[in-house]
């Protein structure tokens, strides 16, 4: 008896033994399966990124007759960013981007969590409403600008319903005046994309522990007190991720304000891509272009990385 009990702990003692080399053995599979598939990415992240911080140390271009190859004998160190440092039309760019952001984003926001609580009960044609608040995010924002555009124009719908609401003719120019054209950008921002920041909202809103609320109900607190003390907290992580979406995307905001308004009147309503658009195709100082690419990634990353962390710590406090 004692020696077929020693057998099995031997054979028992082999296994536990073998499993971790199989596991090292599996991993080392598993890694030279995904390498090639690993370096492409690679390929593709890297590449670009190295190639781009190495032309933005240069002043080559298309017209210096040079493949981009060579345009290390261009070289001009950190020319490009101390000329960025002092570029008054760049950071007036980097301005305007920040105003429609800043305006934008929360007005989005905003209204999305407004639509996304009255969404997250039953009502009659609830589906219809809902079908249809998600078609302006399916709009081709080339589409959009070309929509409001037209809306905009002084003898356009915008003016028509003014004119109705106040008894006399309104012929405003919208597009031609500097403020009123950016604010016309911003309206069409907010109508295209305040249903994805809807969507978004709603997804969160809906996994909000049912429970939760039923007792806050029976130990008599209010709808404002139960969305302040339950709900806002539960759904601090997608908040932070709809809010972060919303932010990078709106920051590369260019389709719809380019066909409105062609940064104009002017460079009244040029936003950063706007003004990268002109450099890259007008101007032809790619150079220029690759630092200030170079310059915004590296400020979004950082945005990016700062995101992260208040996603985590929003996780640790609702845990």
């Amino acid at each position: 008896m004692s020696a077929v009990t020693a057998t099995i702990s031997e054979d028992v003692m082999k296994t536990v033994q073998a499993k971790p080399a199989l596991r090292d053995e599996g991993a080392k599979l598993g890694f030279r399966l995904t390498l090639p598939a690993q370096i492409l990415v690679l390929f593709i992240a890297v590449f670009p990124l190295l190639m781009q911080l190495y032309i933005s140390l240069t002043d080559w271009s298309p017209l210096s007759g040079l493949g981009w190859w060579s345009a290390w004998s261009l070289w001009n160190n950190f020319a490009n960013y101390t000329d960025l440092a002092v570029d008054a039309r760049f950071w007036s760019a980097l301005k305007r981007t920040a105003i429609v952001m800043i305006v934008c984003v929360p007005a989005e926001f905003l209204l999305g969590l407004a639509l996304a609580t009255l969404f997250a009960d039953e009502f009659p044609g609830k589906r219809i409403f809902y079908s249809i608040l998600l078609m302006p995010m399916m709009v081709v924002p080339a589409v959009a600008g070309y929509m409001f555009f037209m809306l905009f124009q002084s003898g356009g719908p915008v003016n028509d319903i003014l004119s109705s609401i106040s008894g006399f003719p309104v012929t405003i120019a919208w597009l031609s005046d500097p403020t009123l054209a950016l604010i016309a950008v911003m309206v069409a921002d907010i109508w295209q994309w305040t249903p994805l920041m809807f969507l978004i909202l709603l997804a969160g809103l809906v996994g909000v522990p049912e429970d939760q609320i039923k007792a806050a109900t029976l130990l008599g607190a209010n709808p404002w007190q139960r969305f302040v003390t339950i709900v806002l907290p539960k759904m601090k992580t997608i908040i932070i991720i709809a809010l972060a979406i919303r932010m990078i995307e709106n920051f590369k905001i260019f389709d719809t304000l380019y066909i409105m308004t062609g940064g104009g009147p002017g460079v009244a309503t040029e936003t950063i891509s706007v003004y990268i658009y002109k450099l890259t195709t007008q101007d032809l100082i790619w150079g220029y272009v690759a630092a200030i690419a170079l310059a915004i990634l590296i400020v979004l990353s950082i945005a990016a990385v700062f995101t992260m962390k208040r996603m985590a710590r929003a996780r640790e406090v609702t845990a």
